[in-house]
């Protein structure tokens, strides 16, 4: 067996879809650099908000998050509060008890987000009519005028769905400080640059504003702790617009620990493969009738996540030299084109003192991030084939 032809045929493959997802990266971060916010106009209707906060083990932040909710410029009367508080401290509930909002305290066996928001929805106030939902993490915070810029921002979108930019509310380690940075690089590429092309921005998992009655029929349709990549892949199959507003900030907390970062990451890659799995095969059908915003969304699950990308740019760029050298120049240049994405979609106020310190610590968040994000999706990958053959044993009759 010519073992340098599966050398050859393992690099071909492996690089391919690497390119695939540093040319798509590359496109992006380079069309982010033109600015195209306008001025939002003053709206002419005052909407009625809902604003949901699923809470879980947040006892430490949730309290600031419902005052600065509170503390808002927008009339009280148009907007209600209902905070999900799930598995919350005895202590953080009789404080939330005395604010001047909707407490529910279920009690779930496994707990999600989107099982949160449907509790809320289930159980809002039958004589109260509303027209936008915004959802908050236990962990945000939004300045006094967040609300009455969100209801001009939501009339001037014209449309069901509006996500606003989530921005570090920490910066006190080099983790915070580095997943802050991957944060923006994500909102110039994913939500800036595509709304510049005239594309659907993605979900962000919070600070986002939905039609009331279009969430309401179809949070309940959600079926996993993915819930932001379901509610976002029927946005875009049903051909609605996700506009998003660069100016209307929310103070998100970061993790401090490289820990706690891989295993969010590890989440992250879990639900964006479980989403493809789930949605690929609508890709012909949305190419077919013209959905580019569902066919670019489903080509954003299929290329490489991030954290995997840069894991094997820099094993292969390392390992192939020692191997067969020619094969670590293309890997070499794919490495340089993302490096110069990545800086030209990181805004310039990121940069600052600490930041060489910073990036000396990438190499060990990618290469630790690479393994864990492996690791779930291979889990997730004998669940599924186990659930299956489980499934064909049901079905198949049993012999007598």
């Amino acid at each position: 067996m010519n073992y340098w032809w599966i050398l050859f045929a393992f690099d071909f493959l492996l690089f391919f879809f690497v390119a695939l997802t540093v040319v798509y990266i590359f496109f992006f971060a380079i069309v982010s650099m033109f600015d195209h916010r306008v001025e939002t106009p003053k709206a002419k209707r005052m909407n009625r908000f809902i604003i949901i906060i699923p809470a879980y083990k947040k006892d430490d932040t949730v309290l600031q998050t419902v005052n600065s909710v509170l503390g808002q410029s927008y009339p009280q009367r148009l907007f209600d509060v209902i905070v999900v508080s799930d598995h919350e401290s005895e202590m953080t509930n009789m404080r939330l008890a005395q604010l001047p909002i909707t407490l529910l305290t279920p009690n779930f066996d496994r707990s999600t987000k989107a099982k949160s928001m449907q509790y809320a929805i289930l159980n809002l106030p039958q004589f109260k009519i509303f027209d936008a939902v915004l959802v908050l993490d236990a962990d945000n915070l939004i300045e006094p005028e967040y609300l009455e810029r969100l209801n001009d921002a939501f009339e001037a979108a014209g449309t069901k769905a509006v996500q606003t930019h989530r921005v570090s509310r920490n910066m006190d380690t080099s983790v915070a400080r580095l997943d802050s940075i991957f944060e923006e690089i994500n909102t110039s590429i994913f939500r800036r640059a595509h709304n510049t092309i005239g594309l659907s921005a993605a979900l962000n998992g919070s600070g986002m504003a939905y039609d009331f009655e279009w969430f309401k029929s179809h949070i309940m349709k959600v079926r996993t702790a993915g819930e932001d990549k379901e509610l976002e892949a029927m946005l875009l199959s049903e051909g609605v617009f996700i506009d998003y507003f660069d100016d209307l900030i929310v103070y998100d907390e970061k993790t401090r620990h490289i820990r706690t970062f891989n295993l969010q990451r590890g989440r992250w890659a879990a639900t964006q493969l479980h989403a493809l799995i789930n949605n690929l095969r609508h890709l012909p059908l949305a190419i077919i009738n013209r959905n580019y915003d569902y066919a670019d969304k489903l080509l954003q699950w299929l290329i490489v996540p991030r954290t995997i990308l840069m894991g094997l740019i820099l094993v292969m760029s390392v390992v192939l030299p020692f191997v067969y050298f020619s094969l670590a120049v293309k890997w070499w240049v794919a490495g340089a084109l993302i490096m110069f994405a990545f800086a030209a979609a990181t805004p310039n106020s990121m940069v600052t003192e600490k930041w060489d310190r910073d990036f000396a610590l990438s190499p060990i968040l990618v290469l630790y991030g690479l393994f864990n994000i492996i690791r779930v999706a291979i889990i997730e990958i004998l669940s599924r084939f186990y659930s299956a053959k489980r499934i064909v044993r049901r079905m198949t009759p049993s012999r007598k």
